[in-house]
């Protein structure tokens, strides 16, 4: 197994239902960050959650409209984290946390000298 490498964990917390400048807010986020070539996004969406306003958003099958949960994590080097930072400042609707974490890449076989991103015409990321 390869050594564990430093990085940040870009949490932001939001719903389903708020909105970026063009298209809902967790899209937007994970496009820019895509965009800033960083090592990786992901969206969860919670099916049972409440926030600042203490109302219970939760899916149940006789509800209409969700308002859902929604969690995007981000993970690059600190350096790429505090870097992108700045693109989420004119969003609303959200909250975000960072944590320092150990990042483990678990990759098939890779070719000498090569990694899957490299092969990919992706960036290289932490770890590659």
């Amino acid at each position: 197994m390869k050594q564990p490498v430093q990085a940040t964990l870009l949490r932001i917390f939001t719903d389903e239902t708020a909105r970026g400048d063009e298209q809902p807010l967790f899209e937007e986020i994970v496009r820019k960050a895509q965009d800033a070539h960083l090592a990786g996004a992901t969206v969860l969406r919670g099916p049972l959650g409440f926030g600042r306003s203490g109302v219970l958003h939760t899916e149940k099958i006789l509800r209409l409209s969700y308002d859902l949960p929604v969690v995007i994590e981000i993970i690059d080097s600190d350096e790429k984290i505090q870097e992108f930072l700045p693109q989420l400042a004119s969003f609303e609707d959200c909250v975000v946390t960072l944590a320092d974490v150990q990042m483990f890449r678990l990759d098939r076989a890779e070719t000498a000298g090569s990694s899957p991103s490299h092969a990919a015409g992706r960036p290289p990321t932490i770890g590659d």
